[in-house]
């Protein structure tokens, strides 16, 4: 049994690094109720004599759901809070890391499939404003009324995640090891 859980386990870093075997300090409800699962999912798996592992996976963007969309759509906003620090997975690198972990499984791992590079908010919409030759957006405020509630937690916790168990025991490797990467391939 493969459980995707959320990096919201991990609480606010104050931007420093989060590892897969630290206590985890969710800071909002539905990061709480993520590890009340995750405890749930070992439980039950231990007691049934099955295998679990947990995926706790960051913001995901790929095709139909980027920077590049939400830009050309008109729903971007470029939030600036000094600081704040996320890591992104690209689709397709989550599930080849879940396929990884099927052809090597630890029962009761948890594993973060993320990039390997944190980068803030502003600094991927810049860029991708830059590559598309369409001014920089302007920037918004987070108690913006234009700003919806579930942005406005996401910017509660500010972290690095690592990925190297995932590297190290599945063998799994990022398709795209940035968000640079994957926003190119669009």
């Amino acid at each position: 049994i493969g459980y995707i859980s959320s990096t919201a386990v991990y609480g606010d870093r104050g931007g420093g690094w989060a590892f897969e075997d630290e206590p985890l300090h969710a800071a909002s409800l539905v990061g709480a109720r993520r590890v009340r699962a995750e405890h749930d999912w070992l439980d039950a798996g231990r007691g049934m004599g099955l295998t679990v592992q947990i995926f706790r996976l960051p913001a995901l963007y790929g095709p139909g759901r980027s920077p590049v969309d939400r830009i050309l759509s008109g729903t971007a906003r470029r939030i600036v809070k000094p600081g704040q620090i996320f890591n992104r997975v690209h689709v397709e690198d989550a599930v080849a890391g879940l396929f990884a972990s099927m052809a090597k499984p630890h029962p009761g791992r948890a594993y973060t499939l993320c990039d390997d590079e944190p980068a803030s908010s502003e600094a991927v919409l810049d860029w991708t404003t830059d590559q598309l030759g369409l001014p920089r957006l302007p920037e918004v405020s987070l108690d913006d009324a234009e700003v919806s509630d579930g942005m406005r937690r996401f910017y509660n916790d500010s972290k690095r995640l690592s990925n190297a168990r995932a590297k190290a025991e599945l063998g799994w490797r990022p398709r795209y090891p940035s968000w640079r990467e994957g926003l190119d391939s669009e």
